[in-house]
């Protein structure tokens, strides 16, 4: 069957297109969670080899660099005894299950973000298929999707976002959008540009009242790519959805723990307000606009 003819039948059977997307988008969701631990942990390697490099002095220095850390290797083990996990141990979801949330060797519980984040992307795929339908758009949404799923986990996790992620997504939703699949590509360019400048100037006006930063540059590198993605006319109501979002969990963290938490990462609201707007925005606006007439 050539791919033509696969894309007319899919498009014919679109609950059977929703299921292969959903499983397919479990399958991405395991990947994810090798790069929201280990891509982190490469980069520090990365920066501990290049500080070695610029301080080492003698030949034990030399002998002594760190070593790299990929995304690929060593295969998928389990991080306190470090046995290889089995292919059928890996089956997102059902592995966990299987394993009744513990290693087979060692018996140390593993974490349940594991499952959360495959049955997370697995869902959110066959999401955005049913609501963009069988169409390219849906198809690039995709990558959009399990790019953000990595960055907010990242984020969560370290308070980082990195270049690595935010800078390809920014590229990729430009090169997109050249073919006007979600918008014109002026305004996916002007997205990218007001997405950057929106969150630099508020990063830079705080920094001069107050003297600290209250984000990363990462924020505006992550709205640039919504931005070039989304088109400039998005952008504001990303912002509000993420600005919202970040208030409740902040509010709900008051209230459940009687006190503020720490920094909170903007990153994960970010990406949450980007795919409400892709999946709803145009509801959204109705909605709000309703309010107000």
């Amino acid at each position: 069957m050539s791919l033509q003819a696969l894309w007319f039948f899919l498009q014919q059977q679109p609950n059977l297109a929703i299921l292969i997307v959903g499983i397919f988008s479990l399958l991405v969701g395991s990947f994810l969670n090798v790069v929201i631990y280990r891509l982190p942990r490469a980069m520090q390697a990365q920066w501990q080899r290049e500080a070695h490099d610029l301080l080492a002095t003698t030949e034990a220095d030399l002998a002594a660099k760190p070593a790299a850390i990929s995304l690929l290797w060593p295969p998928s083990h389990c991080p306190v005894c470090q046995a290889h996990i089995k292919p059928w141990h890996n089956i997102p979801v059902l592995g966990y299950l299987l394993l009744r949330g513990r290693c087979a060797q060692c018996h140390n519980p593993i974490g349940l973000r594991y499952p959360l984040v495959e049955a997370l992307t697995g869902l959110s795929g066959a999401y955005m298929v049913w609501q963009l339908g069988i169409t390219p758009a849906a198809l690039v949404s995709l990558l959009l999707l399990y790019t953000l799923v990595a960055l907010a986990f990242i984020d969560l996790d370290h308070h980082l976002l990195p270049d690595q992620l935010t800078l390809p997504l920014l590229w990729l939703g430009l090169i997109c959008n050249s073919q006007g699949l979600l918008v014109s590509l002026p305004d996916a360019m002007w997205g990218a540009v007001a997405g950057y400048l929106c969150l630099w100037s508020v990063y830079w006006l705080f920094r001069l009242l107050t003297g600290r930063e209250g984000m990363g540059y990462g924020d505006f590198k992550l709205l640039a790519a919504l931005g070039a993605w989304l088109g400039w006319q998005a952008l504001p109501l990303v912002l509000l959805l993420a600005a919202l979002s970040g208030l409740l969990v902040a509010l709900g963290q008051k209230l459940t723990r009687g006190a503020a938490a720490g920094v909170l990462p903007f990153g994960p609201y970010l990406a949450l307000g980007g795919l409400l707007v892709l999946w709803h925005g145009e509801f959204i606006w109705y909605w709000y606009g309703s309010l107000w007439g």
